[in-house]
């Protein structure tokens, strides 16, 4: 029993300053994420971006901060990050070559709300379609076609041409 309990505690006294260091980086990393989140807010409502793309924005710099916070945290305990970080790299490109048509719908969205080539109230035509838009998302842009709502995806809107008519 005196063994047991001495080769917990030499353990103990071993691990004990990495689970620290672990515990400080993670923490740090969760700071540095919520402050990152603030700064890009507070920049991105000074700029006049959009609510939708500023929160985008926003919690992307966040997650993509406590992703490396995670990474670094087991890089310091001991893990072997390096097939960790492939296999995330991996799942990235699945994911992408999956979900392309909404990745670029949502690409397309972010460009047209930065670049605002037609705003709400603005009569536009595009692909047959013609109506005032009613509001620009992340995926679609909404318009108003004599009392009908029509949705169109924003990268139709990105790729194909539009005329805004007033």
């Amino acid at each position: 029993m005196e063994n047991i309990v001495r080769h917990l505690l030499n353990g103990a006294t071993r691990w004990a300053p990495r689970v620290i260091g672990v515990v400080g980086i993670f923490v740090a990393f969760f700071i540095l994420a919520k402050i990152i989140k603030r700064v890009v807010t507070n920049a991105a409502k000074r700029l006049k971006f959009d609510k939708s793309l500023t929160l985008l924005l926003a919690r992307a710099s966040s997650i993509t901060l406590i992703i490396f916070g995670i990474i670094t945290s087991l890089g310091t305990l001991g893990v072997n990050v390096s097939a960790l970080v492939a296999g995330l790299g991996l799942i990235g490109f699945a994911l992408g070559f999956a979900l392309k048509d909404t990745i670029s719908n949502l690409l397309s969205g972010v460009l047209i709300l930065l670049h605002r080539p037609f705003g709400k109230g603005n009569c536009i035509k595009i692909s047959g379609y013609e109506g005032i838009v009613v509001s620009i998302d992340l995926r679609y842009t909404v318009l108003d076609s004599q009392g009908e709502k029509v949705l169109i995806p924003n990268s139709k809107l990105f790729t194909n041409p539009i005329t805004v008519l007033k």
